[in-house]
């Protein structure tokens, strides 16, 4: 049942995301059920669920009207990964991504030096270790990338900066399919991410932040090179 109703709302958000349904357009909520073969209440719980990342509303008479952008949670993680699927926008979606890294990162690794304590220090340094055994195993070094990252967000203990983990998961994970994949030559992300490391092991803020800024010098171009095309479940 929980497959069946994520499947149902990732279908309906990105129909709405790629612009099936334009902003003000009224959805035929009595059509879904027999298009999809599924109840009234699995397609209300999906509606519903679509409803709280602000991509429509429901009105007495008027019905489930598709929002403007204005009204769409932007930071929300399935409206970002639909974005990415839907490749309506998916320029400007890796240019914003790849803006807002440049801010939050350098930000996330001074901070992680500053309030990291001893078991901060052993999960990047599990993280880590992982990331330089991956060698060019490249969903290994992707996952490694990942949760080295998460486990900077963490370090920091300021919940608001850790709610933006969405950011930088799509950010790093686009990234990582532009730049690693099977068959292509990439500089070895190693040594810049161990000098992240060794920055926030010494407790100094501003090396963090250097060397974190210097790790992502490329992510830019890259993110602005565009995505091959995009596999929601990472199998491709």
């Amino acid at each position: 049942m929980a497959d069946l109703h994520a499947e149902l709302v990732g279908k309906l958000g990105l129909r709405i995301v790629r612009g099936d349904y334009p902003p003000g357009s009224r959805i035929n909520v009595d059509a879904l059920e027999p298009e999809f073969g599924v109840s009234k209440t699995a397609i209300r719980e999906a509606l519903r669920v679509i409803r709280e990342k602000g991509l429509i509303d429901s009105w007495p008479k008027r019905g489930t009207i598709v929002t403007n952008r204005d009204s769409w949670k932007l930071l929300d993680g399935d409206v970002i990964m639909w974005r990415r699927e839907a490749h309506r926008d998916d320029d400007r979606l890796l240019a914003e991504l790849s803006q807002l890294r440049d801010v939050i990162e350098p930000a996330t690794a001074r901070m992680a030096a500053q309030f990291r304590d001893a078991a901060d220090i052993e999960a990047l340094r599990s993280s880590f270790a992982e990331f330089e055994a991956a060698g060019q195993d490249v969903d290994r070094l992707a996952a490694a990338d990942r949760d080295f990252h998460l486990r900077l967000l963490q370090a920091t203990h300021n919940e608001l900066m850790m709610r933006l983990d969405v950011v930088v998961v799509h950010a790093v994970d686009a990234r990582n399919r532009i730049q690693h994949h099977p068959g292509a030559g990439w500089l070895d992300p190693v040594p810049d991410h161990r000098r992240v490391l060794e920055a926030v092991e010494a407790g100094n803020p501003a090396a963090a932040e250097a060397a974190m800024r210097y790790a992502i010098r490329e992510s830019d171009v890259d993110l602005r090179s565009g995505e091959p095309p995009f596999d929601p479940d990472g199998t491709n």
